[in-house]
């Protein structure tokens, strides 16, 4: 792949770490970055080595979200072109990748950038760490799926005003309001939240992968609907080689051995 310093990447065990890597402008997204981003995330979901992706930001922010100054020039690419090329596909690269995407939030994440943290799996922020919907103060709309997130994690009515008065929500309160899952002091988070994401690589691999598709048709579906869903992959989560795995760790009393098949 070819290489590009807007984005970091490592493979810590089983755990691929990812960092936005624009700290001068606040991790901000420009096109080369979100595009890089994307070619990660898919590198991601077709590497069986991968079993976890942990997502953070270089510096002292996660993201700021979308650079500006690369929309105020006469050759800076439409609204359009931004939300279906750069930002878009993200989110539906976030959910639709079959393994735990972990946001490790450790700095503000404001716009595009707390939405694309808010799409993952897990969220943890550090202490320091804000999340800002600060569309409204451009005049523009919440996109990157904060309309369809933020409402399903914190009510319609905390959604709209936060969207609306684009006020800052501080870790302690993100978290208080079911926004984020854990916040961690600044003087442990990377390797708290690192911790999180390799415990999660080392689990049924396939099983987190249903049950996360599980999750994102719970969106739409009638009760009748999700039950059929989950009949369907149970059925398959108990043909995957960790389920045998975990039924004989159990019965013989050790621990499993889950090797994500």
């Amino acid at each position: 792949m070819k290489e590009n310093n807007s984005i970091l990447f490592e493979l810590d065990g089983h755990v691929a770490r990812i960092t936005l890597n624009r700290p001068q402008v606040y991790n901000s997204f420009n096109r080369e970055m979100a595009l890089a981003l994307q070619a990660r995330l898919d590198q991601c979901k077709n590497d069986p080595e991968v079993r976890a992706i942990y997502l953070t930001g270089a510096g002292k922010a996660f993201s700021a979200g979308q650079d500006l100054q690369e929309i105020v020039g006469d050759d800076s690419p439409e609204m359009t072109t931004i939300l279906t090329e750069h930002y878009n596909p993200i989110i539906v690269r976030l959910r639709e990748i079959e393994k735990p995407v972990i946001a490790a939030v450790n700095g503000v994440a404001a716009g595009a950038g707390a939405n694309i943290a808010l799409a993952c799996d897990v969220v943890m922020a550090a202490t320091s760490a804000s999340f800002i919907q600060a569309f409204s103060k451009i005049g523009l709309i919440p996109d990157s799926g904060g309309t369809f997130f933020l409402p399903r994690l914190i009510g319609f009515q905390k959604a709209s005003v936060l969207m609306m008065l684009g006020d800052k929500v501080g870790a302690e309160e993100a978290e208080r309001l079911g926004m984020i899952y854990k916040v961690v002091p600044d003087e442990d988070f990377a390797e708290k939240s690192l911790e999180i994401a390799r415990r999660l690589s080392l689990m049924p691999t396939k099983g987190l992968g249903y049950t996360k598709r599980a999750l994102n048709h719970s969106f739409d579906n009638e009760l009748r609907e999700q039950l059929a869903i989950e009949d369907q992959l149970q059925s398959a989560a108990g043909q995957t080689e960790d389920y045998q795995e975990g039924v004989n760790a159990f019965l013989e009393k050790r621990k499993a051995v889950f090797k994500g098949e």
